[in-house]
Formats: C-alpha cells, structure tokens, sequence
C-alpha cells in the first residue's frame, strides 16, 4: 500500500539548553507518533519557524501544524504566509490536522478568535471530552487524556467548524470542518519526560495555585497514542473521500 505523504509545518525550533538540546524537536515527536502505529508516512519537514511554507499543495498529500511557545498573537516572519497556507488548505479541502499553535492557527486564519486566557499557562494532563464524534475518530472514546501547554485559547470558532471536544479549562479544545480539517489543543506528541521537563522549564510562569495541580495531573495515564490513530484515520479518510 502507498504510503501518505505528510507534510509537517514546524513552528518552532527550540534553542534552550534544558529543554531544545535535550529532546527531538516537534516533528520528530509526531513522527516518532506516528511511526509507532501499524501505518506508516512518508515525511517531508517544512520549517515554518524560519519562513518555510509549501507553494504547491499537491507536493503532499495531507499536512499537519506543529505546537510551539510562540503565540499566535503576536506576529511573526511566517504569520502571514501561514495563514494564506491555511486558507488554501481549505479552499482545496486539502486534509489538515493542527496541534495546540496549530490548532490555533487555524481558527485565527478561518475567522475564529483567539483570546490569552489571562492567568498564566494551563499545564498538565486535562481530559477532552467529546461532545460530537466523527467517522475517523476510532478507536472510540468520549473522553482522551492529553498533556496541554498554553498560555492562548480559542474563544470562538470559525464559521463552518464544529465543536467536537471541550477541557475543564478551554471550552474549544478540538473542532472539525468538513471533512478536512481536525484539530486539538493539547499535545498528542509529548511525553512523559518531556512534559516533565517543560513544567519545570516553565514552572514560574504558572500561577502558583496551579502548580501542584499541574503537577499531580503527571501520574495520570496519557491517551495522545488514541489521538495519533485518529488523526492517521482522519487523513485516510479525508483522501479515500477527497
């Protein structure tokens, strides 16, 4: 069987000694993801972070934003190419998954609205829950536990777009469109120890009510492999369909 052709939007390069110098970088957490279930990528990495988008979208068959600590607030030397990457993504249908900046991203490029939550990073493992189900989302759950790092939130979808899962602390936590585009606001990809160092990287820039939570929410078992199928079956689907 032909292997899908991911292209991986990198949105950051982590430079940091305790973190960027310690552990693969974004793109290779999702392939390391990915490359863990039965059904395997081909992969081309395109670094957003420094300006790089694709100009055909047909140099791959479906694409997937990675997260990063930038927000999407804020502009940078990618923002505006980004966002015309997004709409054309759309415009064609092209499948399209977008993780925590990603997701983000394309809400703000869809018309959505993004919002700082105002109380510092909301870290931690958090449950989705799923208020709406979508054909690729096997195996099924009504809820996956997933690590989340986030400072921003998506505080009203774009038109068109479907709610599908909501957290204890970001109401729009993963929406659909069509039968393009899947998102999430928490990161499939990490794992333990790199949550672990990131909360302590970050730990002062968490109210300090949150800490113990963030921390105790550790010991928790992580579903993000569960999300990882999904988005595998989302993109077969979308291109079966396309």
């Amino acid at each position: 069987m032909k292997r899908i052709k991911l292209g991986i939007l990198q949105t950051n390069h982590d430079k940091s000694v305790d973190v960027g110098d310690a552990f693969p970088d974004d793109a290779h957490r999702f392939r390391d993801m990915f490359d863990a279930q039965d059904d395997r990528f081909t992969y081309r990495v395109y670094m957003t972070i420094g300006g790089e988008v694709p100009q055909d979208l047909d140099e791959q068959d479906a694409y997937m934003i990675t997260g990063s600590p930038l927000s999407v607030l804020k502009p940078h030397i990618f923002t505006d190419d980004l966002m015309d990457f997004i709409r054309r993504c759309d415009g064609a249908k092209k499948p399209l998954m977008g993780a925590c900046f990603g997701h983000q991203a394309i809400a703000m490029a869809l018309g959505g609205k993004v919002e700082n939550i105002g109380n510092g990073y909301n870290v931690g493992i958090e449950d989705t829950v799923y208020h709406s189900k979508r054909p690729w989302m096997t195996p099924d759950r009504d809820a996956l536990a997933m690590y989340v790092f986030h400072e921003d939130a998506v505080t009203q979808l774009p038109d068109g777009c479907e709610l599908l899962g909501s957290t204890a602390n970001c109401q729009n936590a993963s929406f659909a469109k069509g039968n393009h585009i899947f998102t999430t606001q928490a990161h499939p990809e990490f794992s333990d120890p790199f949550m672990r160092c990131v909360l302590t990287s970050a730990e002062d820039g968490i109210p300090q009510q949150g800490r113990k939570p963030a921390w105790d929410s550790l010991s928790k078992p992580q579903e993000g492999h569960i999300f990882g199928l999904w988005t595998t079956q989302f993109f077969k689907d979308a291109l079966a369909n396309g």
